[in-house]
């Protein structure tokens, strides 16, 4: 479980995150949503360890962050798994070599352990062995997200964090995404945060949004809640978004 209580970030004058309290528990998909400006990024990082933050506190699993030492950070970061906007993969490492790349920094496996601990989770992304020697540039989108998600669980880590993880595919392929990130949710009991502008996912797999307007929370709750909210500024965000506009316009021209 992650705690977020009174969180601020600031850029010299520049207040970004404005006392932030929430949290994230384990074995849930948790999306953070918002406009652009509203924080998002700079809040991602901050429980991502990247920002160092001006006051309040994040709480993983009962530990302050402020409390941190060297040490108990450099632990904290070998329990995260990272799926990066664009996947970011490595352009002149294999598929099966991206996916080693923690093991290689974080563990005291042999190679032979490495290599089979890296098969068992491109499987698990539902990746062909025949692909597990090719480039990055020789598979297909939909497979190099399945290769990030694959790289950031190999470590077996408490925490998920997917920036984007949709940037740039169809929809059929976002969706198939979405269902295996909260799958392996479930499956290894990760708490799971999703940095997210796409309703699509928020409907799909969103357990717990939290929406952030301006540095601020500005309304948490479920899928479905944030469907039948009457906050005004939430209510603009989901029925302005894109998947609402197509929903709109098939029930105009169905006549409902």
């Amino acid at each position: 479980m992650i705690e977020v209580k009174n969180l601020r970030k600031s850029f010299g004058e520049i207040e970004v995150l404005k006392g932030i309290t929430t949290s994230f528990e384990k074995g849930k998909t948790s999306l953070v949503i918002g406009s652009s400006g509203a924080g998002k990024t700079v809040f991602f990082k901050c429980l991502l360890g990247i920002y160092e933050f001006t006051a309040g506190d994040i709480i993983y699993d009962g530990h302050k962050a402020s409390n941190d030492t060297k040490e108990s950070k450099k632990e904290r970061r070998t329990n995260i798994g990272t799926v990066f906007q664009y996947s970011a993969l490595f352009d002149f490492m294999t598929v099966e070599d991206n996916v080693k790349f923690p093991l290689d920094m974080f563990s005291n496996m042999s190679n032979s352990e490495k290599e089979d601990r890296a098969h068992e989770v491109l499987k698990r992304v539902n990746l062909e062995e025949n692909s597990f020697k090719r480039l990055p540039s020789e598979i297909s989108g939909g497979m190099k997200k399945r290769v990030a998600i694959a790289r950031a669980i190999v470590n077996q880590p408490k925490y998920l964090f997917c920036d984007e993880p949709n940037s740039g595919l169809d929809p059929k392929t976002a969706n198939i995404i979405d269902n295996l990130i909260q799958e392996i949710t479930k499956e290894y009991d990760i708490t799971t945060i999703v940095n997210s502008h796409d309703m699509n996912s928020v409907l799909e797999i969103g357990e717990k949004i939290v929406f952030l307007n301006k540095g601020l929370l500005a309304w948490e709750g479920t899928n479905q809640e944030i469907l039948h909210t009457e906050q005004e500024d939430v209510k603009n965000f989901v029925y302005n978004s894109n998947l609402m506009k197509k929903v709109r316009q098939a029930l105009i021209k169905e006549g409902k």
